[in-house]
């Protein structure tokens, strides 16, 4: 859909990272924007965009997703635009994956997005109009080894919003889902496990890459202004999918020599 001045837009993870940058980059269109993150307090990183409102949303919760829902009623009658964007890393061989860590990264990054979705189609439904943008990963298309619990609820998103594309078509509602490989953001900051040695690679891949945040942004938002459904942001992960898609026995070989690289690195 066209993004318009005056149109409204919620954005979760919005006080970091690809979620601050959509935010600046919605607020600087015109955008009316509701930040959310799960600060109490209003961020200091939202300290340079003074219009752009602020709401404590931790997108596990229930009752904040219906504080949420309330507020934009109330104050807009209604919501436009919803990126579905916070989201935490994990990775790590899979015996060293606790349950627990299974639980808190498929609330956060799968159930997080499927609760946004829930609360706010009613609403996009009843309007005829909308668009739902979430953020998977180039890892919810293709699946590198000491990934399980990441790869898994990425892939998840990707399905998720596959699906959900299909069953809003026909009341107008877009929907469209982002997958970027590796960029400078503080996603690292979250990263927890037992397997240290594959945080240190993760976090050394995302360190090293020369994409910002702001240019995934940009691309993200000219694709849906396109109603582009899959959002590939960079060349490495389209070339990467494109690999698994028409080159599978390349594509695995690739997978396994990267493990067994791994293994003789523990």
């Amino acid at each position: 859909m066209k993004i318009t001045p005056g149109s409204r837009a919620l954005v979760t993870g919005g006080a970091s990272g690809l979620g601050l940058a959509l935010v600046s980059q919605l607020h600087s269109k015109g955008v009316r924007v509701l930040a959310t993150d799960i600060a109490d307090e209003r961020p200091d990183s939202l300290a340079e965009l003074p219009e752009v409102e602020y709401r404590r949303l931790n997108v596990t919760s229930d009752a904040d997703w219906e504080t949420a829902r309330d507020w934009v009623t109330e104050t807009w009658g209604g919501l436009d635009l919803l990126f579905n964007n916070a989201g935490v890393a994990a990775g790590g061989r899979i015996e060293l994956t606790e349950i627990d860590q299974w639980q808190w990264i498929v609330d956060i990054n799968l159930l997080g997005v499927a609760r946004g979705c829930r609360t706010f189609t009613p609403m996009m439904k009843e309007a005829g109009r909308g668009h739902i943008v979430n953020t998977a990963s180039a890892a919810g298309l293709v699946h590198p080894p000491r990934m399980t619990e990441y790869v898994a609820t990425k892939a998840g998103v990707v399905a998720l919003s596959e699906s959900l594309y299909y069953e809003l078509q026909p009341f107008g509602v877009e929907v469209s889902v982002v997958c970027p490989t590796f960029f400078k953001t503080n996603l690292t900051s979250s990263l927890r496990g037992k397997d240290e040695a594959s945080q240190k690679m993760a976090a050394k891949l995302i360190d090293r890459s020369k994409v910002t945040a702001d240019e995934i942004a940009q691309a993200v938002l000219r694709k849906v202004e396109k109603g582009t459904h899959l959002i590939t942001t960079d060349r490495n992960g389209q070339v990467a999918y494109a690999a698994k898609r028409w080159l599978r026995p390349l594509y695995r070989r690739q997978m396994i020599a990267a493990a067994v690289k791994m293994a003789r690195r523990d």
